[in-house]
């Protein structure tokens, strides 16, 4: 496939071919989505060889006159010359996308991946090769956002995005090292008594020029740039040593619940990392509940396995965050070692709703304690939704109709008024 150089080139004749007929030409920029976990999994020879199946599917869906060229690892840019609109690109990137997601059949393994794509166009989004390969990775990286396995054509509006994405991923980078970040606490209440009986760590960034930011604005970020490892290491330290200042003040805060990203749990040093905040900071581990969503245990499930026993054998309990949101198998339930389940918010939201999601939450609250699972119940917001999780038995929940997400302070407040 032509390298870089040769592709600059590419998209310069074709640029010039287009400006004298008054064409467009379109530039694609594929990324395979799920790659990394193929390579990691099964070894850089098979994901060599998913790379060169890709390819072959990649040139049969553009014509003589085009242009496909591998970017770097698991990237593809195709450039689509002689075009007359823009539509003809739409058309390309829809094949493109059903040729990458039929199973490649590689000796014995049959495997499956997906691509996301963005797309820009000259002359309307740039003059130059450089320009549209940018705003095409600009395009890429908004159809992953999207939820994957699509395209976007790339808008002026993506630019400001990216340069915001920039801003923020330059921050981050320094925001630790500042102490900006704060720690607020969602209390978990028992639905039977309206007791306090835990609380959820949630992170928040006190910005120095934008103000308080919400994780919806950093923690993508974090997690494409790799930050959100440093970032929930100091979660986990911050949260455990929290909970120690609450015992030592004669404070019973219950739980003390805290997310574990993908990165963080696929870590190779997540386990003694653990291991040492317990033991520095002191924290009970029958107090401490680890919360993964499903996504995170089903990518490598023979790992997740071993990774929960470890956590659990030290005393840790883990809970499946945001549950019916993802794989949501009972087969899955019973494989791993697991404490609690987590309604997601979602459903709870539409249990009046018709069609109404009152049947999924009521099985999965039966489900549940059926398996001896403590469940909890995220987002409630109304007494009438309360009521609803107390006639189904279900043993805790979280959410506004309690108390939002408040500063340590406030939160010893709750537990003083409990």
């Amino acid at each position: 496939m032509p390298n870089r150089l040769l592709l600059n080139d590419r998209i310069n004749q074709a640029i010039a071919l287009a400006h004298r007929h008054l064409g467009k030409v379109a530039v694609l920029f594929l990324d395979l989505d799920g790659f990394k976990h193929i390579n990691d999994s099964l070894g850089h020879s098979v994901g060599d060889k998913l790379l060169q199946s890709v390819s072959k599917r990649l040139l049969s869906c553009v014509r003589s006159p085009d242009t496909v060229s591998r970017n770097g690892g698991d990237e593809f840019i195709l450039v689509l010359q002689e075009m007359e609109q823009p539509n003809q690109a739409a058309v390309t990137a829809r094949r493109v996308l059903r040729e990458v997601a039929g199973v490649h059949k590689l000796g014995d393994l049959e495997l499956h991946v997906t691509a996301s794509v963005g797309v820009s166009v000259y002359p309307d989004d740039g003059p130059d090769a450089e320009t549209l390969i940018k705003n095409a990775d600009t395009a890429m990286y908004q159809a992953k956002g999207s939820g994957r396995k699509t395209f976007q054509f790339f808008t002026p509006e993506m630019n400001a995005s990216a340069v915001e994405r920039q801003s923020i991923e330059e921050d981050l980078r320094r925001a630790l090292e500042h102490h900006e970040f704060e720690l607020y606490y969602q209390p978990i209440v028992n639905v039977k008594t309206g007791a306090v009986v835990g609380a959820e760590a949630l992170i928040r960034w006190a910005h120095p020029t934008r103000g308080q930011l919400s994780p919806a604005r950093f923690i993508p970020v974090a997690e494409e740039t790799g930050l959100i490892q440093p970032i929930g290491a100091w979660v986990l330290r911050e949260a455990c040593e929290q909970a120690r200042s609450w015992k030592n003040a004669g404070l019973d805060s219950g739980s003390m619940a805290v997310n574990v990203s993908t990165i963080q749990f696929r870590d190779e040093g997540f386990l003694e990392g653990l291991y040492s905040v317990l033991r520095e900071t002191g924290m009970d581990p029958c107090s401490l509940e680890l919360e993964v969503t499903e996504s995170v245990l089903m990518k490598n499930a023979e790992v997740s396995v071993s990774t929960l026993k470890a956590v659990r054998d030290m005393g840790v309990l883990v809970a499946v965050d945001d549950f019916g949101t993802g794989y949501s198998s009972l087969s899955y339930l019973r494989r791993f070692p697991l404490d609690t389940l987590k309604i997601d918010q979602s459903f709870l939201h539409k249990i009046y709703v018709p069609p109404d999601d009152a049947i999924i939450v009521s099985s999965i609250i039966g489900m549940g304690r059926a398996m001896g699972l403590r469940v909890i119940a995220e987002g409630v917001e109304t007494a009438e939704e309360l009521a609803f999780l107390k006639a189904n038995n279900c043993d805790e929940a979280q959410g506004y109709y309690f108390s939002r997400p408040v500063p340590a302070e406030e939160f010893a407040k709750l537990l003083v008024a409990v």
